[in-house]
């Protein structure tokens, strides 16, 4: 059975499940999603909890054989399984089968999993849990789906926006203030709740509690290049160094999205599909339609002299050359980019190559040995 998660508390509200399967990217749902199971699970007097993670070496039989052996007169039992990957190999497939067949009244199973594509969906460890079980599928909030989410939130805790185009002004500060980091939003409209009773938010009320208190999402990043949105990327960016972060992790998550855009390019060459490359690389779902725009936009070259100037950065951050290592580049090209002297300044250099090439000034490029 599948339930949206809209859908969640009035499912609740009648009836309990003795499985549960919770999935999806958006961490702070999930945890909430899950918070509610486990508060009516409690309430229906089930008072231990047990919470395992499956790793690579995990025990299926051990777990198997404390669910059939749990006693009916021993204490009512949540067991939290807590899967960090949808690529399970056959053997977790079929010890997930088998947990779905089990039925144990003093055991509450709730299995959480990443957002799942297709072809996981269409797994048989998946259907026999499905069967079995209550799935509730969390969809990523997308950006422009944040202001209607921001506004249901708010009206929750009886707040909202002032009428007419302040209010509107006001839904744009926070949708922009935050990044697209819903855990961020989440926690700015909680601060909203506390610090002001229920009624209408003006915007200087909203400004005073956000000011320069934004998050900025190092792992965003790439959404930000791959949509070519220059404004974006260069607050984003003015933010991470303003808060602190270290360049070493903005440069790593830039290198990781241009080494991800190499590998789908000669994969396309070699006449793999988009849809499989994407997937194998393990493409979000909000980058899934930017990325044919962004590959359009940068060949192989491209992507390689961005690599290069990695490594120019990389050497000049903490003196190594790990990039050129991890993707075997060998003869350094005659026009990489010299990086300026600010760190920062090249890290916007480096994701501008993929976010507008075209913008890159030529008057950086120097010529090896001049």
């Amino acid at each position: 059975m599948q339930l949206r998660i809209d859908a969640l508390e009035s499912h609740l509200a009648k009836m309990l499940g003795r499985l549960y399967i919770v999935y999806g990217d958006e961490l702070l749902l999930v945890q909430e999603a899950v918070a509610h199971i486990r508060s009516a699970a409690r309430a229906a007097a089930f008072t231990e909890r047990s919470i395992l993670s499956v790793d690579r070496g995990f025990d299926w039989s051990l777990l198997l054989g404390a669910m059939q052996s749990m006693s009916l007169f021993g204490e009512r039992q949540i067991v939290e399984l807590r899967i960090p990957t949808q690529k399970l190999d056959k053997n977790s497939g079929e010890a997930l089968k088998t947990l779905a067949a089990l039925d144990n009244p003093d055991a509450l199973v709730l299995i959480t999993l990443p957002r799942l594509d297709v072809v996981t969906q269409k797994t048989s460890w998946f259907a026999a849990l499905l069967q079995a079980g209550i799935a509730v599928r969390i969809d990523t909030i997308e950006r422009t789906q944040l202001p209607n989410w921001i506004t249901k939130r708010l009206a929750a805790q009886q707040q909202s926006f002032v009428p007419g185009d302040e209010g509107l002004q006001t839904l744009h500060f926070i949708t922009e203030r935050v990044e697209g980091n819903l855990l961020a939003a989440h926690q700015e409209i909680q601060k909203l709740g506390w610090l002001y009773p229920a009624g209408e938010l003006t915007l200087k009320q909203v400004r005073d509690v956000m000011l320069n208190v934004a998050r900025y999402d190092v792992f965003s990043l790439n959404e930000t290049m791959l949509s070519g949105n220059v404004l974006r990327l260069s607050r984003m960016l003015d933010g991470l160094r303003g808060a602190g972060e270290t360049p070493v992790l903005v440069l790593w998550a830039i290198v990781e999205e241009i080494r991800a855009l190499i590998r789908i390019k000669r994969g396309l060459t070699a006449g793999k599909s988009l849809a499989i490359l994407m997937r194998e690389n393990r493409v979000c779902k909000m980058c899934e339609k930017l990325m044919p725009l962004a590959l359009q936009r940068v060949n192989e070259s491209l992507l390689e002299r961005a690599l290069w100037l990695a490594v120019r950065l990389d050497r000049q951050i903490k003196g190594l050359c790990s990039v050129a290592r991890a993707m075997h580049l060998s003869i350094e090209p005659a026009d990489t980019l010299l990086p300026p002297a600010d760190p920062w300044d090249g890290l916007f250099d480096l994701a501008m190559m993929i976010a507008q090439p075209g913008a890159i000034d030529t008057a950086a490029v120097r010529k090896i040995g001049s």
